[in-house]
């Protein structure tokens, strides 16, 4: 364990235990980053109650315990019972050593792990994929990274709509223009237009609405014929999606897709089990569930419709049926569902239902990762000028075209063939949109603003980007090769130290980002790294001739192990980082 911050929590707990008694030493000591030593420990304050003894006596208690000698060279109590503590430069030097010669950056791999269920992008068939799917795709991909990355199993989910009725039209209109048409063709290159047609022709055309129903009543029978149709809609939108998940480098493949069609079976029996139990009950016509503590404005009790008067289901029971099958046979100790924050009501109500039937074990998380709307730069729903929802694939094009322009105005150590260009702009590109997306809290929104995002300079992917291949060209200048560099760390200015330190701050940043599913949190991280290198390469020469020996094989050695961080830091968010730029 290298990061700092892990360190110092753990030796005052052991200074709590030895103080107070074992009974405190699961306290949080809430050690963060100060302005006044490398970190300060806040607990003695929220002890003190606890204890009916004043602060700061607390405190000079922990400090009198606290077994630090061998990693600080400071302690001391301040303001009304914070604990300051400042780090030796010989324990980060020693620990930036240690992360530098491990291949995991010295993170370790969990020793509790959790299987895990992430279920994201979940777009419909034979609809594009619009702005509106972005967040939830690339959110969930890193969420699943991380968690990898931490060694918990990891189940990505792709809950794909692929089932009800608009298929009976969609069915119609395949078998209408033929299956092998340049028509069915638009299910892979413009999936709307397709979808489009259909609709027009089920509103417009009263025998091909009765045909598309007779279809749906066919479809849900399970006919033969019907099932095969129904399969070569789910086919030619798999191409279109694999384009998608490929130019975003989103992780998702066939096998993760366990779309609504997948449950289908198991909806009836979800629902005579809950009324079995006595949780579903027939309410004006229809079954519901009342889970306690939902009402409505007037206080009347909000239902979970699992069964519609007509007899049909709906995507509660889908859901429902989907906690089961994930406890039952997949066995997940955690559930995360990165899904539009609009249905945070949804999901709330029908976990508790999930409950109360006893599908849930105790110990199992169900999250629903709430994603926020994402704005235009008028503050409203980002749209086109239309009014209409704006396609991924075009707003992937623009952030590439605009790349495009922006990379074309920075210097460049050496000049680019058309075809590395092409993929350096891509990877800016691409880059640019999911980082902006996922510095940002999920649950709020954001506003979508290319000028912003694919700026060179401040928290963006580009910046990052640009500060991998800054470092890159460090070694290409030198003629070294970055996995040449074993050093030693050595520190001896402040910049140096303070790259370090924000260094050993990696693995508990992913740590942190995977247990509360939360991306933006290793965001702010490297970024900070990146900032603290610009300061680093700005105040410590590492090629000039009269850089000693030593100090330049430690500079050498820091830059190496920044590269690898930011690198893996930006992999785990699913964003490239180029060799040059």
């Amino acid at each position: 364990m290298s990061d700092p911050q892990l360190v110092l929590a753990a030796r005052v707990q052991a200074a709590l235990a030895a103080a107070f008694g074992p009974e405190y030493a699961d306290t949080d000591p809430v050690i963060r980053p100060s302005q006044f030593a490398d970190f300060q420990a806040n607990v003695a304050l929220p002890l003190a109650k606890r204890l009916g003894r004043k602060p700061r006596d607390v405190a000079g208690e922990i400090v009198a315990r606290l077994d630090v000698a061998d990693l600080c060279t400071a302690i001391e109590v301040s303001g009304p019972g914070f604990v300051n503590l400042t780090l030796s430069e010989e324990w980060i030097a020693a620990q930036a050593q240690i992360m530098h010669g491990d291949e995991r950056l010295a993170v370790p791999v969990t020793d509790d792990p959790h299987k895990v269920v992430v279920e994201y992008s979940s777009p419909n068939v034979a609809k594009e994929m619009h702005v509106g799917h972005l967040r939830t795709t690339i959110v969930g991909d890193a969420i699943a990274r991380i968690l990898e990355f931490l060694g918990h199993p990891v189940v990505r989910d792709n809950h794909l709509g692929d089932w009800g009725t608009p298929f009976g039209m969609l069915i119609e209109h395949l078998l209408d223009v033929g299956e092998h048409s340049a028509e069915a063709r638009l299910l892979e290159t413009d999936p709307n237009s397709f979808y489009q047609a259909a609709r027009v022709k089920f509103d417009t055309e009263p025998a091909f609405a009765e045909r598309a129903r007779e279809r749906v009543v066919r479809l849900q029978a399970g006919d033969a014929d019907t099932l095969r149709h129904w399969q070569e809609l789910v086919d030619l939108s798999k191409e279109y999606l694999h384009r998608i998940y490929g130019r975003l480098g989103v992780s998702l493949t066939d096998e993760d897709i366990r779309g609504e069609s997948f449950y289908n079976h198991l909806l009836a029996a979800t629902a005579a089990e809950l009324q079995d139990k006595g949780i579903a009950v027939i309410s004006d016509g229809a079954l519901c569930a009342f889970p306690p503590g939902f009402t409505g404005r007037e206080g009347e009790p909000l239902p979970v419709i699992i069964r519609k008067r007509d007899g049909g289901y709906n995507y509660s029971t889908t859901d429902l049926a989907t906690i089961r099958y994930r406890a039952d046979d997949l066995k997940i100790d955690r559930a995360i569902y990165v899904v539009g924050a609009s249905q945070g009501l949804h999901f709330q109500m029908v976990f508790a239902v999930a409950r109360m039937a006893g599908w849930v074990p105790e110990d199992m998380r169900l999250e629903h990762a709430q994603i926020g709307n994402v704005l235009g730069t008028d503050g409203k729903i980002l749209r086109t000028r239309a009014g209409g929802t704006i396609k991924l694939s075009e707003l992937i094009d623009e952030a590439v075209e605009r790349a495009g322009q922006e990379f074309d105005k920075i210097e460049h150590d050496e000049p680019f063939d058309e075809r590395t260009r092409q993929a350096i702009v891509e990877a800016v590109g691409v880059g640019a949109v999911k980082y902006a997306d996922l510095s940002v809290a999920l649950d709020s929104e954001y506003v979508f603003d290319f000028d912003r995002m694919i700026s060179f300079k401040g928290n963006t992917g580009p910046y990052l980007q640009y500060a991998t291949a800054r470092i890159r060209s460090i070694f290409r200048k030198g003629g070294v090769d970055p996995q040449d560099t074993p050093g030693p760390i050595a520190l001896g200015t402040a910049a140096e130290r303070a790259l370090a330190l924000r260094l050993l701050g990696f693995g508990g940043a992913v740590a942190l980002a995977g247990e509360t599913a939360e991306p933006h949190r290793l965001c702010a991280y490297v970024f900070e790294l990146a900032s603290a290198f610009t300061t680093f390469y700005e105040n410590c020469p590492v090629l000039k001739d009269d850089v000693e020996p030593a100090v330049r094989a430690s500079r050498l050695a820091l830059c190496a192990l920044t590269l690898r961080t930011l690198v893996k830091g930006l992999d785990l968010l699913g964003v490239t980082a180029p060799d040059r730029m």
